[in-house]
């Protein structure tokens, strides 16, 4: 690959990381596992990227690269996955501490969170980073009126989990 090309997926990924952390937080229960599935996706971002033709912004390509890895990962967790050699030393990408402490008040949504299915989850993520429902439709696969009903419905199954 070019320097070009990876002076802009380093520039690229050091803008959005913290989407990938807080996607990993999401999925995974501890920090071994937070930063196994960080590296996976970052993985996986690297070899996707000569392909990102920039139809979308950065972030929403890598939102759906980053969920598709978690969920493929999660949902079948026996299963070995392959990885690639990725020399971090030599593209300086230094993985920022995430402070669990700041978003200590979210624990307990992010309990509930954790009892959705997959799909569930991604969409709870995306809406509360604030991506409207055609950035979600768009990024899922989904129709944005399939999106709307959905979290309707998971905003329901969260207050019953959060407020028995």
């Amino acid at each position: 690959m070019s320097n070009a090309l990876e002076q802009s997926f380093v520039g690229q990924l050091k803008e959005n990381q913290n989407i990938i952390h807080k996607i990993c937080r999401l999925y995974t229960q501890d920090d071994d596992a937070h930063n196994d599935l960080f590296q996976e996706i970052t993985i996986q971002l690297w070899k996707a990227f000569p392909k990102f033709r920039g139809d979308s912004k950065f972030s929403t390509w890598a939102y759906r690269v980053a969920l598709n890895t978690a969920i493929t990962l999660y949902r079948k967790s026996t299963k070995t996955v392959n990885t690639i050699e990725f020399e971090t030393g030599k593209h300086f990408v230094l993985q920022e501490e995430y402070n669990y402490e700041e978003e200590e008040h979210l624990k307990l949504l992010y309990q509930a969170v954790q009892q959705l299915n997959d799909i569930e989850k991604a969409l709870v993520f995306m809406y509360l980073e604030d991506k409207d429902y055609t950035e979600i439709s768009e990024t899922l696969g989904i129709s944005e009126v399939n999106a709307r009903v959905k979290m309707n419905r998971i905003k329901g199954k969260l207050k019953k989990i959060i407020n028995p």
